[in-house]
């Protein structure tokens, strides 16, 4: 039996009741039947009582609970701390206003608890990292910047993790080398997504499923960075993404994903997000042009007599006149970098000592 229910029911008896006294009420006027008002009403009572009650008690109380919860806990306690300063600053007001004439004495006061109640919770709200930034100076053992995410520090970070940075694999390569500092964060609500997608009906869906189930076990079994796994949710969003970013603005934290929707989404609403694409495409080799390498030309390129080989990130390197050396290795020259949206691509044509003899190896 739902809560819901149970005051569908409380409020049916209690507006029955209300009718009852209504119609007797209404009786004592009439010249008919008084218990046909009476029982006329309740029925109409007992009917409002269960159609109105959830308007009036679980909605608004769920409604609530939903707003509460896309609030962090900084700035809930900020604005409990200004409607302290507020009050205890208009009652501190209260007196000498009472002493006014009528009327002023008696409504000065009433607007004075309104209006700094409401200015004292608008500016601790507003200037809520100043704030904690002052306290956390002011702890002892404690110093600037510490266990603050805004500010860089990296005591006691958190980051939360998207499932599709799990399913990607590279975060264990990338938490093993110490780069990611703090402690990687998987709701729960990831963990079950992680799963619906291992147990999907489609073999590719199931296939990175369960990759990314693997991935998440050698992150757990690996000591150089911690994982935990939490229950939190916020209630009312279905969306994972979603969750993940009123989440993260509550714990003030990063997401690291590698989806560019969720990126987007994130940044405009003033979130954090770690990127392994473009860690990716930030540690790739820097490459000038007049500079020669190695490429393996596996493959012909669009235009005529171009061949198409790839560096070991998997830039890709357009060779000039390198069909004639396709399946080789070939020393080139970079004659152009180019960087595109989809990433970065390499043009070059045969290194002039390079001749046809010696490209075969």
């Amino acid at each position: 039996m739902s809560v819901e229910f149970i005051f569908r029911l409380i409020g049916m008896f209690s507006f029955a009741i209300a009718g009852i006294y209504a119609g007797a009420y209404l009786g004592e006027f009439s010249s008919g039947p008084k218990d046909l008002y009476a029982v006329l009403l309740a029925l109409v009572g007992a009917l409002m009582g269960l159609v109105l009650t959830p308007f009036l008690t679980t909605r608004p109380a769920r409604a609530l609970r939903v707003v509460l919860a896309r609030v962090s806990a900084q700035t809930l306690v900020s604005g409990l701390i200004g409607l302290m300063a507020g009050l205890i600053i208009a009652a501190l007001l209260a007196f000498p206003l009472s002493l006014l004439p009528e009327p002023f004495r008696s409504i000065l006061p009433f607007f004075g608890v309104l209006l700094f109640a409401y200015f004292g919770v608008a500016v601790f709200v507003m200037r809520q990292n100043d704030i904690f930034s002052v306290l956390r100076l002011n702890l002892p053992g404690r110093g600037a910047g510490i266990n603050d995410p805004s500010t860089g520090g990296d005591g006691g970070r958190t980051i939360l993790l998207d499932t599709s940075v799990i399913i990607d694999g590279r975060i264990a390569d990338i938490a093993r080398t110490g780069f990611v500092v703090g402690t990687l964060l998987i709701p729960r609500f990831v963990l079950n997504e992680l799963q619906y997608i291992a147990d999907s009906a489609d073999g590719l869906r199931r296939q990175r499923g369960r990759r990314g189930m693997e991935v998440l076990s050698q992150l757990q079994k690996d000591t150089t960075i911690p994982v935990r796994i939490s229950d939190i949710d916020v209630e009312g969003v279905r969306e994972v993404d979603d969750k993940l970013v009123i989440l993260a603005r509550q714990l003030r934290c990063p997401i690291l994903t590698n989806d560019y929707n969720l990126n987007r989404v994130a940044e405009l609403q003033g979130v954090a997000v770690l990127n392994v694409n473009e860690l990716a495409n930030a540690v790739k080799s820097v490459l000038l042009p007049g500079e020669t390498l190695l490429v393996n030309i596996i493959q012909e390129g669009k235009e005529l007599g171009q061949g198409v080989g790839y560096l070991d990130d998997g830039t890709m390197v357009v060779v000039e006149d390198g069909r004639e050396m396709l399946h080789n290795k070939v020393n080139v020259l970079v004659t152009k970098v180019l960087q595109t949206a989809a990433g970065r691509m390499i043009f070059a044509r045969l290194h002039l000592r390079e001749n046809g003899e010696e490209g075969n190896r």
